[in-house]
């Protein structure tokens, strides 16, 4: 069964080094809104379980159910994760004008990352 862990606190980005706030609708961040790394830290939401610990890369965006997302990918053992984006947060919105250059970025050179 999976287990879902809320887990919404700040974190330094390690992969540009900038303060992330937690979300202010409640729900959760779980990675940074101005480079849109991750890391692989779960197994499962917020569980903290997954051995790898990579820096997760934005590999590509998708929209689903009228939902942006963004798709990480681990630099380091390749597994890929889904994740909501935070378009709409009042504190600390996800970059939406880096989201369309990484885009394009990906149509111009076949990768985003």
């Amino acid at each position: 069964m999976k287990k879902f862990t809320a887990i919404n606190e700040s974190f330094i980005c390690e992969n540009c080094g900038k303060l992330v706030a937690p979300l202010s609708n409640g729900s959760y961040r779980n990675h940074c809104p101005f480079c849109f790394y991750s890391k692989h830290l779960d197994n499962y939401p917020g569980d903290r379980m997954n051995n790898c610990h990579g820096l997760m890369s934005p590999h590509d965006f998708i929209q689903k159910n009228g939902v942006l997302k963004v798709i990480h990918k681990c630099t380091i053992c390749g597994e890929k994760k889904v994740n909501k984006l935070a378009l709409d947060d009042y504190n600390q919105p996800d970059d939406y004008d880096l989201i369309l250059y990484l885009m394009k970025n990906k149509t111009l050179n076949g990768r985003i990352s």
